[in-house]
Order: structure tokens, then C-alpha cells, then sequence
């Protein structure tokens, strides 16, 4: 993802698409993919792209591990060879 300097800007113009207010995106704001995220803080607009949610997303949301984990050495393996 490319990073935005915060003194970087560049007026653009709204327009109308149907009951919609729009603006184009300049070349040089482009977010990747086709869906992207829209909040409004006081009197500005954030548009972030919007991050797909995988695996690592998924663990990072996790609550941390409380259990035991079970002492493989006690018994958990089968005691007899298992013919597949």
C-alpha cells in the first residue's frame, strides 16, 4: 500500500451521480481493490481501503490462550500402531 504524506493534497470537484454526491479519485490517491472504507470525523471525510479479512486478521481478533495445552507424554497418542 503506497503511504500518503499528510502535506500531500489536491483540489478536486463534487458531482452528482443519481441522489449521490461523488468526486473522482486523482491518480495519485488510488486505493487498492474495489471496496473501500467511509467514516466521517467532524467536518472530514476518510476513505481507507477497505482490508480483506484472512487468516492473520482472524488470529489478531482471537482473545489470548487461557487453557492448558494437553501433555502429549500422558497417554493423548494411540498406544498401538494404527494400520491406515
Amino acid at each position: 500500500m503506497t503511504v500518503i504524506q499528510v502535506d500531500q493534497e489536491r483540489e478536486v470537484k463534487l458531482f452528482r451521480n443519481g441522489r449521490n454526491q461523488a468526486v473522482r479519485i486523482p491518480v495519485e490517491f488510488e486505493l487498492p481493490g474495489n471496496e473501500a472504507i467511509m467514516r466521517k470525523e467532524g467536518e472530514r471525510l476518510i476513505i481507507e481501503p477497505k482490508r480483506k479479512s484472512g487468516l492473520l486478521e482472524w488470529l489478531r481478533a482471537q482473545e489470548p490462550w487461557t487453557e492448558e495445552f494437553p501433555d502429549i507424554d500422558k497417554g493423548v497418542l494411540p498406544l498401538e500402531d494404527v494400520d491406515l
